[in-house]
């Protein structure tokens, strides 16, 4: 997938051009629906499938401080599109200036003209433009005058629930709740932080005999604390663990913190890149006695753990 960080470096249009626009945060199973269906008619029209998205996040730009974490980074982002098979991926940087271009404007000048767009694949609710003023009428009114397709997907359910539908709100809900292992249903994957393995307070080793890999998190939205069982990216091999999210109350620390204990693993891997996965919560955080007791309870998670990722 070739991937594009300016408007301004397509320097003509492409072929026969299907498009899809969105934040895309989470790349879930209803943004994975409109890849398929861009892919599908770019192959009937033997053109280009293309995705355009946004970064930052709109949101942080509008609003600023009042915008919700993110489900994912911008590199994993990439990633998962790329994954789903799209041709182009096309990273607006999104600016006030860029979010005040009129909808009618950004149709004819950008999408038609300078990206050569044949069909357009949107969700039900979709809108765009200056003060939202874009929606499907719109598009298929142009789409009727300047000669391109307007083909809209319908918002994906996992079950008759209303609560089902599937979205980055609700995603989001159900991660912060730490309920991860329903979260895999939304996102047609478990969810994932990943980060580089920091200097942490030399405890899990030396203290309780299971040492940890600290990770920093950024933007990313971060799980609801506890204890988790995961599996753990590294060196271009996966392995099993169990992560705590917290602030170590057993310590009294009040330190945000995300450590993950890799089971059978002892190699040095300060400074490299992880990928944690989050399979399924085992328990709450909770304040022991003394540090033997919390030993004698790690060593419970590891069990449970490894019955759960054994499966």
């Amino acid at each position: 997938m070739q991937v594009l960080e300016h408007i301004e470096k397509i320097d003509h249009p492409y072929k026969n051009a299907a498009i899809t626009i969105g934040n895309f945060d989470g790349v879930h199973i209803g943004h994975q629906a409109l890849f398929h269906k861009v892919i599908e008619k770019a192959e009937e029209l033997d053109g280009t499938s293309i995705a355009m998205t946004f970064e930052p996040h709109p949101i942080r730009v509008l609003k600023q401080n009042n915008h919700p974490p993110l489900i994912t980074l911008y590199e994993q982002k990439v990633e998962l599109i790329a994954k789903a098979g799209i041709n182009i991926l096309i990273c607006i940087p999104f600016t006030r200036k860029f979010a005040s271009i009129p909808a009618k404007e950004f149709i004819e000048k950008i999408l038609v003209d300078r990206i050569g767009m044949k069909a357009i694949v949107v969700g039900e609710d979709y809108t765009f433009g200056k003060n939202r003023e874009g929606n499907l009428d719109l598009l298929k009114t142009y789409g009727k005058q300047i000669g391109f397709e307007v083909i809209v997907v319908r918002g994906i359910q996992i079950s008759n629930n209303s609560e089902d539908k599937i979205s980055s709100t609700r995603i989001r809900e159900l991660i912060s709740e730490g309920r991860v292992a329903e979260s895999q249903k939304f996102l047609g994957r478990h969810y994932q932080i990943r980060g580089t393995v920091m200097a942490g307070r030399d405890r899990g080793g030396r203290l309780l005999g299971f040492p940890t890999a600290n990770i920093k998190l950024y933007d990313e939205l971060s799980p609801k604390t506890g204890v988790y069982a995961v599996t753990v990216e590294c060196k271009g091999s996966k392995y099993k663990g169990v992560a705590n999210i917290g602030y170590s109350p057993t310590f009294d620390d009040r330190i945000f913190t995300v450590e993950a204990h890799i089971l059978d693993f002892n190699d040095d891997i300060y400074g490299q890149k992880i990928r944690v996965n989050f399979i399924k919560r085992l328990r709450d955080e909770k304040k022991f006695l003394n540090i033997s007791e919390l030993s004698k309870q790690i060593k419970k998670d590891i069990d449970k753990a490894r019955d759960i990722l054994s499966l």
